[in-house]
């Protein structure tokens, strides 16, 4: 009889639960002939948005150039076109040479970290936060260190509270802003705080703004690189979510700040960029068009909108239960609702999450997926219309109001 052949011992701890075993089971149940209600994962396209037109023209008519690798940081004129977008919101200092193109944002927060970690280095993320944080870190033997966004404080972090987390072990602060899952969006006060901590600790900060133009009602959305000056500062974006084109697999991390003793760190990344070739390039000839043109993101986040709209349905969903709450939110493409444990004692989100999918066919993300200590939320996406936001809400109510006459 073989040994069993094991995981490797690094990914123990690693989680990435929104398509984890929930998912395979939605799988599972729509091959069986059961319609499955999914607003587990942010894909706009699997919701009937799609890519503007001239970005995909863009892609095609430079097919041609598109056939053979391209330098490991990218093609030019769509790290060029980055630059252009920094210098139009107020970032100064950037180059085509800080750019570097990535297949999507995952993949470079992976490099990231594995170019700057050494063993049980610590680097401060939030809870909530985008699991592929938490996993990035580990991966590279750092050790995550989750710094609380607080439901009661609308999930914006508390500068005082992350500063006494900080070590002689801490290398970096991660920002998601707007948030993944929370669709909170930091003030002003609060980045400028953050990033004097990270001045005179000499901390990098990596930002995740892959949902910067993605806003609702009155939120602005503060670049961290407009405020950066003393220190590294890393600031991601991509054509997945603004544009809504996941699968052009397009991202990109440019550099900011502080970058004279950051020489080796950079060589490091571009080594790491080498060495996987390139990213794709099909999607690179698509970013000059996207950063360039009309932003029809505005269109569809306007109260008129369809992601307004959509919105406004998922906060009536909430308003209309007995048993939830919302933090509504103020940017990206989800809601992180809450239930309350009063009416429902022994709550537990990842059991209401099955069980939601197996009676009611509705597939949701536990809120304890995204490193948070309480087990009373989950994360669903406003990508659904607004008359399927309303089922999924009428269906949440008939399976909370059961647990509530019957116990948790």
């Amino acid at each position: 009889m073989s040994a069993p052949i094991l995981r490797a011992h690094h990914l123990q701890g690693v989680r990435y639960e929104i398509r984890g075993p929930l998912a395979r089971r939605a799988h599972e149940l729509e091959r069986q002939g059961y319609e499955i209600l999914k607003l587990n994962i942010g894909n706009p396209a699997q919701f009937g948005f799609r890519t503007p037109e001239t970005m995909r023209l863009a892609m095609i008519e430079n097919l041609a150039q598109a056939e053979g690798y391209c330098h490991q940081k990218g093609v030019f004129p769509a790290r060029e076109a980055v630059v252009m977008d920094t210098q139009s919101r107020g970032i100064r200092g950037v180059t085509a040479e800080d750019v570097f193109m990535g297949n999507g944002v995952s993949e470079l927060i992976l490099m990231c970290m594995e170019a700057l970690l050494e063993r049980d280095d610590e680097v401060l993320v939030p809870s909530p936060d985008y699991p592929l944080w938490t996993a990035a870190v580990t991966l590279s033997g750092g050790k995550p260190v989750h710094y609380p966004c607080r439901p009661e404080h609308r999930f914006v972090p508390d500068p005082a509270e992350i500063e006494k987390m900080i070590t002689p072990r801490t290398r970096a602060i991660v920002l998601i802003n707007p948030n993944n899952p929370t669709g909170a969006v930091y003030p002003r006060e609060v980045l400028q705080q953050l990033v004097r901590i990270a001045e005179q600790r000499s901390l990098v900060i990596f930002s995740d703004e892959i949902y910067d133009r993605i806003l609702y009602d009155d939120a602005q959305h503060i670049p961290i690189a407009t405020l950066c000056e003393g220190t590294l500062c890393a600031t991601f974006g991509g054509l997945s979510k603004v544009y809504r084109a996941c699968g052009f697999r397009t991202g990109w991390v440019f550099f900011t700040g502080k970058k004279s003793h950051a020489t080796d760190y950079l060589e490091a990344l571009e080594l790491l960029a080498s060495l996987r070739l390139c990213s794709n390039v099909p999607g690179q000839w698509a970013v000059q068009t996207a950063l360039g043109g009309v932003q029809s993101i505005y269109d569809l986040t306007a109260e008129t909108g369809r992601l307004g709209r959509q919105r406004r349905a998922l906060l009536r969903g909430v308003e209309a239960s007995k048993f939830l709450d919302c933090v509504p939110p103020r940017g990206a493409m989800y809601a992180f609702p809450s239930v309350d444990e009063k009416l429902i004692p022994g709550f537990d989100d990842a059991r209401f999450a099955m069980e939601l999918l197996e009676k009611e066919h509705v597939l949701v993300v536990p809120g304890s997926s995204f490193n948070v200590p309480y087990r009373n939320h989950f994360r669903l996406t406003l990508l659904p219309d607004e008359e399927t936001i309303a089922e999924v809400f009428i269906r949440i109510d008939r399976l909370l109001t059961r647990w509530s006459a019957n116990g948790a």
